[in-house]
């Protein structure tokens, strides 16, 4: 498969183990659950640093390192949309640009800690840095989401996994970000290659993935601050945004969109089964990418089939019932009542 040099600024991808994290962050709280996923990251680096075979580092750094990463990432996302229920595009976009500021500093600094401490002591560095996040985890303040007056409790079951396998609009926006995800990260592994290919050295390579995430990162913060105008749709704002102004910007409306189309009640675990559907489509584009290029001879057709899954994933959410009109009130808070999500009335299986 094709590869190249330069700074690796792949931001972290969903996580087959989202459902997990949700279910468990629901149960017994963000702060214990991202404690845990710190502790089983930290240590699956551990453990990678004095693996023997690639079969160890498989069932160290990918899978329980992995797992680790899934607990942390999706009861964080919901923590923060529950500290800023009227205000969690703007929050979520400022939360996920950590991503790109970690991805700009760990692109030039990873090459020289292997060059340092070869690859054993660089797993050793990234274990203690994970299991920072046992501490980070620790200072989250058991909050639980505010409901407004006019909603009523929402119960177990309307909350749970089993009705958002019947929510075809929810179905439709998880099928709309396995495509985008299966475009998304081709850019992200195989950039500094096309870069390298076109012409440019291996610095020049460097620049620009370096220039990519901080792009990344600017577009999270910026699409989470106008989106957070209480009578725009989410939706409407992912289908421009997202994709005429930068990939970072996808993020942040990304998850904060999902409230829009199942509502609050089902969000966390909404966010846990999406991130399951998108690994497919994330683990599908590059290694398709890759093999395209050996076929090919170059990126060309790479980027050219990157670029259509993100325009059908785009055109998707068009059919989305919330993309033409905002469900927000003015306070920011969606307006349960214009949707029927809290009405006991209406189905759990949302109309097609």
């Amino acid at each position: 498969m094709g590869g190249g040099c330069g700074a690796d600024t792949t931001p972290p991808p969903p996580h087959i183990s989202g459902p997990l994290g949700s279910a468990l962050s629901s149960r017994y709280g963000a702060r214990p659950v991202v404690m845990v996923g710190g502790l089983l990251s930290g240590l699956g680096f551990l453990l990678g640093a004095f693996a023997t075979s690639l079969f160890h580092l498989y069932l160290s750094v990918g899978l329980l390192a992995g797992l680790g990463w899934a607990l942390v990432f999706t009861p964080s996302l919901g923590a923060v949309s529950c500290y800023y229920p009227t205000r969690s595009s703007m929050a979520t976009g400022f939360a996920m640009a950590g991503a790109s500021i970690s991805g700009l500093a760990l692109g030039p600094l990873t090459p020289i800690l292997l060059d340092t401490y070869g690859w054993r002591g660089s797993l050793l560095l990234l274990a203690a840095l994970s299991f920072n996040l046992m501490v980070a985890g620790a200072l989250f303040r058991p909050l639980e989401a505010p409901n407004p007056p006019s909603r009523p409790p929402i119960s177990r079951k309307q909350g749970g996994l089993r009705s958002l396998l019947h929510h075809g609009p929810f179905l439709r926006y998880s099928l709309a970000f396995i495509l985008v995800d299966a475009g998304y990260y081709v850019p992200h592994i195989h950039g500094a290659a096309r870069v390298l290919e076109v012409g440019c050295d291996d610095g020049g390579a460097g620049l620009v993935m370096a220039a990519t995430a901080a792009a990344d990162g600017v577009g999270r913060v910026v699409s989470g601050l106008m989106a957070s105008h209480p009578s725009s749709s989410l939706l409407r704002h992912l289908f421009g945004l997202g994709y005429g102004f930068c990939a970072g910007a996808v993020v942040p409306l990304q998850f904060t969109g999902v409230a829009e189309v199942v509502g609050d009640g089902r969000l966390l675990h909404a966010m846990g089964l999406m991130q399951m559907f998108e690994s497919v489509g994330s683990l599908m584009g590059a290694p398709l990418a890759g093999w395209l290029r050996d076929l090919t001879g170059d990126f060309k057709a790479s980027f050219f089939a990157a670029g259509a899954f993100l325009f059908a994933g785009s055109l998707l959410i068009l059919t989305l019932p919330s993309f033409f009109h905002s469900t927000r009130r003015h306070d920011g808070v969606l307006d349960p009542v214009s949707k029927g999500l809290e009405n006991p009335s209406v189905p759990l299986s949302a109309p097609n």
